[in-house]
């Protein structure tokens, strides 16, 4: 009976019951951020159901980028994980004829959550990407949460409900909402708050690797941002925690080493991204300028959204009370008090000043809104707000600074553009959330009312941040930029299958055609055509495309398709779709087009204008199928008429990247917006041989030299032909590379029908063969001897990347095994 008994006379321990105890305790731990993931994906995803926008509604969710980047990469994210991809993760066959994939994967399909979108079917990949926001804001919140009781403890549901201040800040609903790999640095920066109490524990230095890792794999840009909050988390927790000399040094240490080495596991993406970005067609470069003071300032109030490229830098009413009460709490040490206060002060101070607004941005002018780092501010006021309630506030210090908020709104309400939902939210907000905290004070000696405080607390954090939701999608839409663009419908769907239906590649590509739907058609339609918008799009792309006459914007780095023949035989494009005659309707035709490698055996010169857009053409082309006849321009500046005459039944092309109007011929009119619309085809040229184009635009322009060129179908059928029969007999792609079987006693060049970017390594026959541009595009010399020439695309920079990371992965395991052992001999 002894043995059944415990030391101590009682009786015996229940089996099983220190395990349960445990599993109780891990599931409390998860209530803070559980709730705060509901409260910030609730309160999002209900601002879109009160605006009426898709799912919840018929008004289009896609914002800008979205929909011309982000569902159409999403998109390909989905064939390639289902083996539907032309290409690789490293390369991909459709758009821009060939472009690097890698390094638009580690900007825009970086953030983990994305991978949700390749487990619902592909026809609604558009919503996953759309819910990858409120999942991903939601995650920040939870993580949020959990860094908050590191900090300081307190009651989960408080921490939750920070957390979720933290979700919905200003700069997740009015700036990155529709940016789903930016949200990414709203997830890292409590992940890395955490590697920084960690390493001030001096425990799990492996894990902190891990967490760096895991937020600069997500994306870069913000995750550098939140990089740099990391080191000031650091610097005011070296400052203001009880520890000696030498224990900050190991923490310093800790932290620089498990810092160097996650983002050194990251450079294999990370490398060839920023040597891609050094190889990438240049912007202009703007200069950043600072708003006014009281624009500043106006941006840290409750749901404020102004115009254009203003800061966003607002948390809920509730969060910016408990953190302006903050420095007078006087049962928080003096010395945090101001450590934390001169913190938040400098970093505000610092997104106003232009050099450290730079270093923010790494070293580089936004292009857009100049505060993308403005989540960092957000996130150090829920911080002060959590060590004000943690240290239970004094009434009349919240009082106070409650008093202080409306009095601020009052003086700012003249900032241009101030919106009356800041005064609901000020007024209404923080009513409610002055009540819920006063009543929390109370709860002290009632506790009846700590419940009904925790209600209102949650209440009105969820209130007033679905209407900052609102407001922000409400007032955003006054911007051109922001007008929703349908993802899906059944225009969209057709426009696929009639895609589809007429696919030959590699034999050929097919264009998905105009009107775009997005600036990736290619990519999200899984076509092969020129489309392409991508900030990695490589200079040499531009210069081997625009002098051709394709369409581009964004000062080079996105480009459009054009309906002209001939390019079409220079890029082997087989297949063209186009608008059916029913509404929603579109028909796919295919035409003989050369193979994607021709054999070209001697220089060809046009013998048009060399300046000419014809000209290029036929250089490249190798043959000469254009008139390009003189043009007499008359009229006014505004309105101009180009006369000139061409051979009767030829088809008439017109090229003026300067002009944006309409152009006029026979009576039919046609808009034109200057580079985006390329060369353009106006039609046969009449029996009598005189052609006259009208342009009537608003501004001062006018067209190059010679704008004109008659194509003469016979001759182009002739050279499409010659090409064909020249050309490789059999061609095959790989994910990122290509190979062709040549005729025999093939010589002279040949050419690839792919531009030469940064990261060709070729073969002709055995030997290894430097690849050379031919007008922009790959080309090898060949003998008769060559019979079969390949190229195969790899990333520059991504072996030394992956050497680095795989160093990197070894000093981490290395770590990780060396510490598990001495802790089992410790035990």
């Amino acid at each position: 009976m002894a043995s059944e008994r415990s030391a101590v006379g009682g009786p015996p321990p229940e089996p099983g019951r220190p395990a349960r105890r445990r599993s109780r305790q891990a599931l409390r731990r998860l209530y803070a951020p559980l709730l705060a993931f509901l409260v910030t994906s609730a309160a999002f995803c209900s601002a879109w159901a009160l605006r009426g926008t898709f799912p919840f509604g018929d008004t289009g969710r896609a914002l800008n980028d979205q929909a011309n980047q982000y569902v159409p990469f999403h998109r390909a994210l989905w064939d390639l994980v289902h083996g539907q991809a032309a290409g690789d993760l490293l390369f991909t066959w459709r758009g821009g004829f060939g472009q690097q994939f890698l390094s638009d994967y580690y900007t825009y399909l970086g953030n983990p959550v994305s991978w949700l979108t390749v487990l619902v079917p592909r026809a609604h990949v558009d919503l996953a990407v759309f819910l990858v926001t409120p999942l991903t804001m939601g995650l920040a919140a939870a993580l949020m949460a959990v860094y908050l009781g590191k900090l300081v403890p307190g009651p989960w549901w408080q921490r939750g409900v920070l957390g979720a201040c933290y979700g919905l800040c200003g700069w997740a609903l009015s700036d990155a909402s529709y940016i789903p790999m930016w949200l990414w640095g709203l997830v890292a920066l409590p992940m890395l708050g955490i590697a920084v109490e960690w390493c001030l524990e001096e425990r799990r230095w492996p894990s902190v690797a891990v967490l760096v890792a895991l937020a600069w794999y997500g994306n870069f840009y913000t995750a550098m941002m939140a990089t740099m909050a990391a080191c000031v988390l650091l610097a005011i927790r070296l400052i203001t925690r009880d520890m000696e000399s030498g224990a900050r040094l190991r923490a310093v240490w800790r932290a620089a080493t498990a810092a160097a080495v996650g983002i050194m596991l990251t450079l294999p993406l990370l490398l060839p991204s920023f040597l891609s970005s050094g190889a990438a067609q240049p912007t202009e470069a703007s200069s950043f300028t600072p708003q006014r003071i009281e624009v500043f300032l106006t941006g840290m109030l409750p749901a404020t959204h102004l115009w254009g490229g203003r800061p966003r830098l607002y948390i809920a009413s509730l969060g910016l009370i408990l953190a302006g009460s903050f420095l007078l709490n006087t049962a928080i040490a003096r010395r945090t008090r101001l450590v934390w206060g001169a913190a938040i002060v400098l970093v505000a101070a610092s997104f106003q000043f232009p050099p450290t607004q730079y270093v923010w941005h790494g070293l580089a002018v936004p292009n857009g809104n100049p505060y993308r780092e403005a989540f960092v501010f957000s996130g150090m006021l829920v911080i002060l707000a959590w060590l004000a309630l943690a240290h239970r506030p004094r009434p009349l210090h919240l009082a106070l600074t409650a008093a202080l908020l409306v009095v601020a709104t009052f003086v700012l309400r003249h900032t241009n553009d101030f919106g009356g939902y800041t005064w609901a939210a000020v007024l209404g907000g923080g009513g409610v959330s002055l009540l819920a905290l006063l009543l929390l004070g109370m709860g002290e000696k009632r506790r009846v009312l700590v419940p009904v405080a925790a209600a209102l607390m949650v209440g009105v954090v969820f209130a007033e941040s679905t209407l900052a939701a609102v407001n922000a999608d409400s007032r955003r839409a006054r911007e051109r930029w922001a007008t929703p663009a349908a993802t899906s419908n059944r225009s969209i769907t057709n426009h696929f299958d009639a895609v589809r239906q007429v696919d030959g590649w590699p034999t050929y590509r097919t264009d998905s055609g105009a009107p775009q739907t997005s600036y990736n058609d290619a990519l999200a339609l899984r076509a092969e055509g020129p489309q392409y918008y991508s900030s990695y799009l490589p200079e040499a792309t531009y210069k081997a495309l625009e002098p051709l006459g394709y369409g581009f914007k964004n000062d080079g780095r996105t480009f459009f398709g054009a309906d002209n023949p001939v390019l079409d035989a220079i890029f082997s494009i087989g297949a063209r779709v186009r608008p059916g005659d029913t509404a929603n309707s579109w028909t796919g035709t295919r035409f003989p087009a050369p193979p994607l490698v021709t054999v070209r055996t001697a220089p060809f010169t046009s013998p048009n204008p060399p300046d000419s857009v014809y000209a290029h053409q036929e250089n490249v082309l190798g043959a000469a199928v254009y008139d390009v006849p003189e043009v007499t321009r008359t009229g006014t500046d505004t309105a101009q008429t180009y006369t000139a005459r061409c051979t009767p039944g030829s088809e008439l092309f017109w090229y003026s990247p300067a002009l944006y109007g309409t152009v006029v011929t026979d009576g039919t009119r046609r808009p034109i917006e200057d580079k985006v619309t390329g060369v353009m085809g106006l039609g046969p040229v009449p029996a009598s041989g005189k052609v006259e184009v009208t342009v009537e635009t608003q501004t001062r322009a006018f067209a190059p030299r010679s704008p004109v060129g008659c194509l003469d179908r016979p001759k182009l059928t002739a050279a499409v032909a010659h090409l064909t029969a020249t050309g490789a007999t059999k061609v095959t792609a790989g994910g990122h590379s290509i190979e062709a079987t040549l005729p025999r006693g093939a010589s002279g060049t040949a050419v690839f029908a792919m531009t030469d970017v940064p990261g060709w390594q070729c073969t002709a026959g055995d030997a290894t063969a430097t690849p050379a541009s031919f007008h922009g595009l790959v080309s090898l010399p060949v003998t008769p001897s060559t019979g079969k020439v390949a190229c195969t695309f790899t990333p520059r920079g991504l072996t030394p990347g992956l050497t680095a990371g795989a160093l990197s992965l070894l000093a981490l395991l290395s770590v990780t095994v060396t510490s598990r052992r001495r802790r089992g001999a410790g035990g």
